[in-house]
This record gives structure tokens, C-alpha cells and sequence, in this order.
């Protein structure tokens, strides 16, 4: 679990991974006026079959900070450029595999809200995202908690859920580290 300040612990990551190799990830909750959340729905490029649903987001790139990633990503991958950004409401550090290699991530989720419902893949996908991205969709909480398809973060609809009913904690939750 990282620490506050956005570090590892010096006894190392969940699952034994090493510290230090942690690619710094900035993630968007992104809500409409009707508070349904945008998902991609993903796959893994080699095997369709093996997918599911994520929120927008990506790698902090060069010295950009974490909400200009955030922005940047969205705008990207959805081409929604008019999103406000609000406060971080969730961390996670998680490790996958995905393309042939592993990525060990800390992520930070960014509460945004849009007008704008009309979206549609983004045209400055990467090479890779256009490999394993293959849609988008808005979820009501409802329709997310109803789900039989993969998810993440794993409890994307208790934690939507929450935002929705409570509003943004104070402070990030952090969550449990998802390691796969």
C-alpha cells in the first residue's frame, strides 16, 4: 500500500514486488449529469476474450503532473475535453499482466463531472490502446452492480455507490492492493 506522501514502504509492495517500480497512473471518474459513470471496455490484444471494464486513464508522462495526465488521458481515449476535475477520491497500487509483460501501478482516481453524454472513442488512441480498446459505455450504479463482467477496480460499484450517496471523502480511500 503506498504511503502518504505517494512513496512505497521500504518493506516493498504487495505480492513481493519490489519498491520503486511503481508506474504513476492518474485514472478519471468520470459523471454525467445523471451521475452514470464512462467505462472502456478493454481486452487483452492477443486473446479477445479475456476483457473487461476500466475507467479512463493512463501513465503520468514526462514532468506533467497527475491532473494533467488525468485530463490528458481522457481527452485522449474519449475526446472529452470539457470535464471538471475534482479531488482525488480513491488510490490503488495494483499488478497485472497485459501485452506480454507485467505493469506494477499507483493509482490515483480523480472525480470528474461532463455535460456531455455524445462520446465515442477518442482519435489519439496509442498503438496499444487501439490493439485492446474496443468500446465505451455509460454505466448507471445500478447496471454497474448488476454486472457478471469484469470490472475494475474490482469494487467499482459499492465504491460508486458511495461517491454517489456520501459525496468525495475528505481524504482518498485507499484501497486494498489488487495484485493478478
Amino acid at each position: 500500500m503506498p504511503a502518504a506522501g505517494g512513496g512505497v514502504p521500504p518493506e516493498g509492495l504487495p505480492g513481493g514486488l519490489p519498491p520503486g517500480e511503481l508506474r504513476k497512473v492518474a485514472r478519471v471518474v468520470l459523471l454525467d449529469p445523471d451521475d452514470r459513470i464512462l467505462l472502456l471496455h478493454g481486452c487483452e490484444p492477443g486473446d479477445p476474450a479475456q476483457d473487461w471494464w476500466f475507467t479512463p486513464g493512463g501513465g503520468v508522462e514526462g514532468d506533467e503532473t497527475r491532473e494533467q495526465a488525468a485530463l490528458r488521458e481522457l481527452a485522449e481515449e474519449t475526446g472529452v475535453t470539457d470535464a471538471e476535475l475534482g479531488p482525488v477520491v480513491w488510490r490503488r497500487v495494483c499488478s497485472f499482466p497485459f501485452d506480454g509483460r507485467r505493469w506494477n501501478q499507483d493509482e490515483w482516481y480523480y472525480l470528474a463531472r461532463t455535460s456531455r453524454t455524445e462520446v465515442g472513442l477518442g482519435a489519439d488512441l496509442t498503438e496499444l490502446e487501439t490493439r485492446s480498446v474496443t468500446g465505451l459505455r455509460w454505466w448507471t450504479s445500478g447496471e454497474l452492480s448488476a454486472a457478471r463482467e469484469t470490472v475494475y477496480p474490482t469494487r467499482l460499484a459499492g465504491l460508486l455507490r458511495t461517491l454517489l450517496d456520501d459525496g468525495p471523502p475528505r481524504t482518498p480511500l485507499v484501497l486494498s492492493p489488487e495484485i493478478v
